[in-house]
């Protein structure tokens, strides 16, 4: 996976807000520590096959990545991320399906479809699906190595993530690792819609 150039994403610590309430979309806003915006994304409801496109700006014109599922349906659900410039194939994510039921889990593959990595929900993961008030953590690791953490902070009237990345020089792009920070807020979103 490559290192991107000139990476707006380089600040270690962001911050991922959404407001709690929206109607057709799920807006999310990613700033770096100093509150300054790095990322944006609006996430339609209404598509068949789910896709989502991440742009340096609230304006939508500076895009950063695409994150696109390649089923319509399906119990493992699979996302590229791709560089949305020159196409580059940024990384994959397949979800574990049932068995994500109890703890959210993913696997990061590489181009030849091979697990590198993971991301997994920690903490009360079973506890949350009936008290969705207790705050979620999530933790990506690439081969033995924690390369980022979600951890939700509670507030009122905002859903607030701070998204942790590690400084491990392994070579794997942020946008990636955003990419899987918000799917899993993501879908913890659709857990607490559906409850």
């Amino acid at each position: 996976m490559p290192i991107a150039n000139n990476d707006p994403l380089a600040d270690g610590q962001l911050i991922i807000r959404r407001p709690f309430f929206s109607f057709l979309d799920r807006t999310f806003r990613v700033s770096d520590a100093a509150g300054a915006l790095v990322a944006f994304v609006r996430h339609p409801l209404l598509k068949l096959r789910e896709q989502f496109n991440v742009f340096a700006d609230e304006a939508m014109s500076q895009p950063l990545a695409v994150v696109k599922a390649r089923q319509m349906i399906a119990i493992n659900f699979a996302y590229d991320v791709r560089d949305p410039q020159t196409d580059a194939w940024l990384g994959t994510l397949r979800s574990r399906g049932l068995k994500s039921l109890l703890r959210d889990t993913w696997d990061l593959l590489d181009q030849s479809e091979q697990p590198i990595g993971l991301m997994e929900e920690t903490g009360h993961s079973l506890l949350r699906r009936f008290l969705p008030i207790l705050p979620g953590h999530w933790r990506v690791v690439i081969g033995d190595r924690e390369v980022a953490r979600v951890d939700q902070v509670f507030r009122f009237f905002v859903k607030e993530y701070q998204l942790t990345l590690q400084a491990t020089g392994a070579p794997v792009d942020r946008r990636y690792l955003l990419a899987c920070a918000l799917l899993a807020v993501m879908r913890e979103n659709r857990r607490e819609e559906r409850d």
